[in-house]
């Protein structure tokens, strides 16, 4: 994030290829960089898989645009919302996007946003969605695993199991070693550990959200690979193997 403190934040939505169980979640993530004054959602609400919308659009301020598929098997929604998106930033008014979708048409819109200093963070899911978008982002977020963490949110604690999902692979791992490798490390070879995360975030679109935790500290200490270590306030991590 840039040292101007983010206020106005816009989440457009591709009703046609995301589900309205995520909107709550995503707003809470969105809330990250200021106030989310502008909720769009786009698509063809004729269509009976879109019939849970209404509901959402009402819960949670969404206005709805509606989109007529012009063409069998095409949909006007990703032209609609590229050019709002385009119109929002050239106003000016706008620090920061949220874009949910799991379509691969919005990773030039993203990219270009990007091009001009802004954050964008993208809401789909991990597995439909193609790695072009989720690399053009500046965060891609599994919006399944931003649900399942609402839903044990809502348990009882006793009831709650621990966090993760158990999807901490290889590629996760070289990731975060070579963030380390970059970092400054002590004689102990230990680094920050926020300058860790930040220098991860800064070479793809790593969240910690993806793996079901929500601190990154909490995502280190789960891995067999590293050592948090606390000192006063602060925590460094060091690679082990």
């Amino acid at each position: 994030m840039s040292d101007k403190e983010l206020k106005n934040i816009a989440l457009l939505i591709d009703a046609d290829n995301t589900t309205p169980r995520g909107i709550d979640p995503v707003l809470t993530v969105m809330a990250e960089l200021g106030q989310v004054n502008i909720k769009r959602a786009y698509g063809n609400f004729t269509k009976k898989n879109l019939s849970g919308w209404d509901q959402y659009s009402h819960k949670f301020g969404i206005l709805p645009y509606q989109q007529f598929d012009m063409t069998t098997g095409k949909n006007a929604t990703d032209m609609a919302m590229t050019i709002d998106a385009i119109d929002l930033l050239y106003q000016g008014k706008v620090d920061g996007f949220g874009i949910m979708s799991s379509d691969s048409d919005f990773t030039p819109l993203a990219t270009r946003l990007r091009q001009d200093g802004l954050i964008v963070y993208g809401f789909g899911s991990k597995s439909k969605t193609p790695e072009a978008f989720k690399s053009a982002c500046t965060r891609f977020i599994d919006i399944d695993a931003l649900i399942a963490g609402a839903s044990d949110d809502s348990t009882p604690s006793k009831d709650k199991k621990s966090k993760g999902n158990g999807q901490v692979d290889e590629e996760l791992v070289e990731l975060l070693g070579t963030a380390w490798k970059a970092a400054n490390r002590d004689e102990d070879g230990y680094a920050q550990l926020g300058e860790v995360g930040s220098l991860a975030g800064n070479r793809s679109s790593f969240d910690v959200r993806n793996y079901g935790y929500k601190r990154l500290s909490d995502l280190f200490q789960a891995m067999d690979q590293f050592k948090v270590e606390r000192r006063d306030n602060t925590l460094y991590v060091k690679r082990l193997r």
